[in-house]
């Protein structure tokens, strides 16, 4: 029997995505198969470990944790992800593998090291890659965060998927991470989201403007969105192997099966007690707009989306630096000042928010980093300078990885 859709902001879906790696000399090592059949004791695309769940993806060299089911508090996952990661320890040892946090590998070459996962589902990824080709960096290398957020009907969909939509193009100034790849930097703080947006180039429907279009009802999003993507796809997959609603690759998705919003823009921290403070970052500005705390819902519906397409970019590019000039978008926030930076913006929305909000509140400590010390990308920059050698940047993502396991933040 199906559940009852879950109300606005009730519980939380997440899911984080690590690259596996060789201990010694970081490579991409495409065993996730391996590592998972030996949790499982046989082969298997999902093994439950109690309240996290370990997965497979697209990448055979990429493994996903994620919530098993919502979690009614963000501020539970922090120890539930630290714990599974240790567990997972012994199982990494005997394959001479580590995890290696951030949303993009510094050297992997996709055309060459890419393997895509050969079993469960396999169809599906086949068929991904005979229409886009996923052996790319904008496939096979790019590590992200999804947050889920519930709605239950037509009226909360429409106020979630108003703030959504004006939360988006703000996020990577938190959550930016892979400023290099192919062993240089790339002139993004966010490579992951720049590759992002333009990986559905074959079949462009799949993911619009990134920033999804004002649609604020479940039958407008169905007709003018899914349809079109069913329609497009249709003759590249002359075996329909592949799902309309998975298909839908925005920067948010609505899953009207299970009543929630997927937001996709966040690149993987250090840890996940970074992730997991950004997740309530925007969870918490999220909220606020839902409730109408700066401007009223017709007021967010009328954003247009080539307007935060545009922050979008900026954001993408310059992360936390992005300059913010636009009058009506800052307003929706109750900001009068224009223009500020992303950062700015981020520094004045939070202290507010954090008073009456637990779980921001009990997370803020993790995002003081952040917003003093800047994101990682600016810091993974810092780390790095202008050395590119493989070994420098062998010695800043070995310190990357030991963040993980060592559960704090990355400060060079």
């Amino acid at each position: 029997m199906p559940q009852p859709p879950h109300p606005l902001f009730s519980v939380f879906g997440v899911e984080l995505e690590y690259m596996l790696v060789d201990r010694d000399s970081l490579d991409v090592r495409p065993l996730a198969d391996k590592v998972l059949t030996s949790l499982a004791g046989q082969l298997t695309s999902d093994v439950e470990c109690g309240p996290v769940t370990w997965s497979n993806e697209l990448a055979r060299h990429v493994i996903e944790i994620k919530t098993t089911a919502p979690a009614n508090d963000l501020r539970l996952l922090p120890q539930r992800f630290r714990t599974a990661i240790a567990d997972l320890q012994s199982t990494l040892d005997p394959l001479h593998l580590c995890l290696l946090p951030t949303a993009a590998h510094p050297w992997m070459q996709p055309a060459r090291e890419a393997e895509l996962w050969p079993h469960e589902c396999s169809e599906i990824y086949q068929a991904y890659d005979r229409i886009f080709d996923c052996r790319t960096h904008s496939w096979s290398n790019v590590q992200s965060v999804h947050l889920n957020l519930p709605f239950a009907g037509d009226e909360e969909f429409a106020r979630l998927h108003a703030a959504t939509r004006l939360v988006l193009p703000l996020l990577p100034a938190l959550a930016a991470s892979s400023p290099i790849i192919d062993g240089a930097a790339s002139g993004f703080l966010d490579t992951r989201m720049h590759l992002y947006a333009g990986h559905c180039q074959a079949v462009p429907s799949l993911i619009g403007d990134v920033i999804p279009e004002a649609i604020f009802d479940q039958q407008t999003y169905q007709r003018e969105i899914l349809d079109t993507i069913a329609r497009d796809i249709r003759p590249h997959d002359p075996d329909h192997v592949l799902q309309v609603e998975f298909c839908n690759a925005r920067g948010a998705i609505a899953r009207f099966d299970r009543g929630s919003i997927e937001l996709r823009v966040m690149d993987v921290q250090e840890y996940p007690g970074a992730d997991i403070a950004i997740c309530a970052a925007a969870a918490a500005v999220t909220r606020a707009l839902c409730m109408g705390r700066w401007t009223d819902l017709e007021t967010q519906q009328s954003v247009s989306t080539p307007a935060l397409r545009r922050l979008l970019d900026k954001t993408t590019q310059h992360a936390e630096h992005a300059i913010i000039d636009d009058a009506k978008l800052l307003g929706q926030f109750g900001i009068r000042q224009t223009p500020m930076t992303a950062s700015q913006l981020w520094s004045t929305l939070l202290p507010k928010l954090r008073h009456d909000n637990a779980v921001l509140d009990g997370l803020y400590p993790t995002l003081q980093v952040i917003l003093r010390e800047g994101t990682l990308a600016t810091r993974i920059q810092r780390a790095t300078g202008k050395n590119f050698s493989r070994e420098q940047l062998a010695a800043v993502y070995r310190q990357l990885s030991e963040c993980l396991t060592e559960w704090k933040p990355f400060q060079p």
